[in-house]
């Protein structure tokens, strides 16, 4: 999230420059315009390029992503594709799937709550309906449902998860 700050920040920045520095030339001519297309297409595929969307089973839900180097990796494998994760229920409050590769840790002892993505011994993605603590990587939170929403989506039997790219 703070990445995608900065840039829209960085991109405004010289948006304006670009605008005061036209407004000082007499003679702009359709050069300058040209660039200002050119750079504003750059950016809005800059920051949709690190948009993730993420379905349970055939439900698009809402992720708020963390900003580490997991997700980072996570979105990187998502550029050669979706990314499809077999889940299965456990514990009667998550549900747990390979992401079919190590993904870089910082685990920490974590409680967690409904919504809540997390990174479990580096290669498999856990989503929580319920509550636990253990030592996880954050991978995000699942913001447009609430607890009982939630249950609904993930405690009826195993689904699929599918990351994309937007």
């Amino acid at each position: 999230m703070k990445t995608k700050m900065i840039l829209i920040a960085f991109c405004m920045t010289i948006m304006f420059c670009m605008c005061a520095c036209s407004g000082n030339k007499k003679n702009s001519g359709d050069n300058q315009d040209a660039v200002t297309e050119i750079s504003a297409s750059e950016n809005i595929e800059a920051i949709g390029d690190s948009t993730m969307i993420m379905k349970i089973g055939d439900t698009k839900v809402n992720v708020e992503w963390e900003d580490n180097q997991a997700v980072e990796a996570l979105r990187d494998m998502a550029k050669d594709g979706d990314i499809t994760i077999q889940m299965s229920m456990y514990g009667g409050f998550e549900q747990v799937g390979s992401i079919g590769q190590s993904l870089p840790r910082d685990d920490k002892q974590t409680t967690t709550s409904s919504g809540d993505i997390v990174l479990y011994s580096g290669n498999q993605m856990v989503v929580f309906y319920g509550s636990n603590s253990w030592s996880y990587t954050r991978l995000g939170h699942i913001s447009d449902k609430d607890e009982a929403e939630m249950a609904d989506l993930l405690s009826n039997g195993d689904v699929t998860i599918t990351i994309s790219r937007e």
